[in-house]
C-alpha cells in the first residue's frame, strides 16, 4: 500500500469518526427543525423526523400570537450594543493591565478575576435594589450595563490582557519611537494586532447577550420589552401548557443569527483562546 492511499484511507475513517461524534451535538438541533414543521399533537406523537404535514403557517403565527418582531429587535439591538461597548472597554482596561504599571495593578487583576468566581444568582438580588434606586427597572438599562461591568465583562478583560502580554514590545517601542502616544500605541498599533482576541471576546458577548434569560426575568415584565428567552418561554396556552411547535419555530428563528455570528468568527476564536494562554 503506497503512501497517498494510506493517507486517503487515513482522512476517510477520520471523516467518518468525527462525523458519527457529531451526531449527538447535531440531532437536537434537526429534531428542533422537525418539531418546527409540525403540528401541536403531532411533535411528540410522531418518533419520525420528517413530518407527515408540513405546517409552514407556525412561523407566521410566532409573530401573530406576541409582538414577535419587537422582541427579536430588543435582543438584538441589546447584544449589539453590550457587544461593541465591551470591545471597547475590554480592549481598553486590558491594554492597561498589560502594559501599564500602577501601583495595585496586581490587586487590580486578583479582585477582577475573584469576580469570576461569583454566580450570578449571587448578585441578582443587590443588582435588582441598585437598579429600582436608580429607577431603571422594566428598562433595558440593566440588560445593558449588567453584562457589560459584571462577570462577561470581566472575562472580556482578561482575554484581551492575555492577548495583549502574548505581542512582542519592540512593535510598541517603535511606536513609541515614531512620536505615538501611550493611547497612539493602544489605538494604532496594539488595536489592530489584537483582531483575533476581538473577534472571541465579540462572540462570546454576543452570544452571552443574546442568551442572557434570569436579568430580562428580573428586571422586565412589559412584554414589548421582553428579550427572546423570555418570549420563548411565553408561547403557552391558557392553562400556562406550552405550545410547542410555535416555540420550536420561535427558537429555529432565534438561533439564525447565533449561526451566522458563530461561522464568520469561528477561526478567530479558536486562535485567540490557543493564544490565550501564551503568557499569564
Amino acid at each position: 500500500m503506497n503512501y497517498r492511499l494510506q493517507q486517503k484511507i487515513t482522512r476517510i475513517c477520520w471523516v467518518v469518526g468525527l462525523a458519527a461524534l457529531a451526531i449527538p451535538f447535531v440531532f437536537p438541533f434537526i429534531w428542533m427543525l422537525s418539531g418546527a414543521l409540525k403540528g401541536q399533537a403531532d411533535v411528540f406523537a410522531s418518533a419520525s423526523l420528517i413530518p407527515q404535514t408540513i405546517h409552514w403557517s407556525n412561523f407566521s403565527e410566532v409573530f401573530s400570537y406576541q409582538p414577535f418582531a419587537r422582541q427579536y429587535f430588543n435582543s438584538l439591538y441589546i447584544a449589539v450594543i453590550v457587544t461593541t461597548l465591551t470591545l471597547f472597554l475590554s480592549s481598553m482596561a486590558g491594554y492597561a493591565l498589560a502594559r501599564l504599571r500602577f501601583a495595585g495593578s496586581a490587586l487590580v487583576l486578583l479582585l477582577l478575576i475573584s469576580a469570576l468566581m461569583m454566580p450570578e444568582e449571587v448578585t441578582i438580588i443587590p443588582n435588582f435594589f441598585l437598579m429600582r434606586e436608580l429607577g431603571l427597572m422594566n428598562t433595558h438599562m440593566p440588560l445593558i450595563l449588567l453584562p457589560l461591568f459584571g462577570s462577561q465583562g470581566v472575562m472580556a478583560t482578561f482575554l484581551m490582557r492575555q492577548f495583549f502580554l502574548a505581542l512582542p514590545k519592540e512593535l510598541e517601542e517603535a511606536g513609541r519611537m515614531d512620536g505615538l502616544s501611550r493611547f497612539g500605541v493602544y489605538f494604532k498599533v496594539a488595536l489592530p494586532l489584537s483582531k483575533p482576541a476581538l473577534s472571541a471576546v465579540g462572540i462570546i458577548t454576543f452570544l452571552f447577550s443574546w442568551n442572557l434569560f434570569l436579568e430580562p426575568l428580573v428586571f422586565v415584565n412589559d412584554i414589548k420589552l421582553f428579550t427572546l428567552p423570555l418570549a420563548l418561554a411565553n408561547f403557552t396556552d391558557t392553562y400556562g401548557l406550552p405550545l410547542w411547535h410555535l416555540q420550536l419555530a420561535a427558537t429555529a428563528l432565534a438561533v439564525i443569527p447565533m449561526l451566522i455570528v458563530y461561522i464568520l468568527a469561528q477561526r478567530q476564536i479558536v486562535e485567540s483562546f490557543a493564544l490565550s494562554g501564551v503568557k499569564g
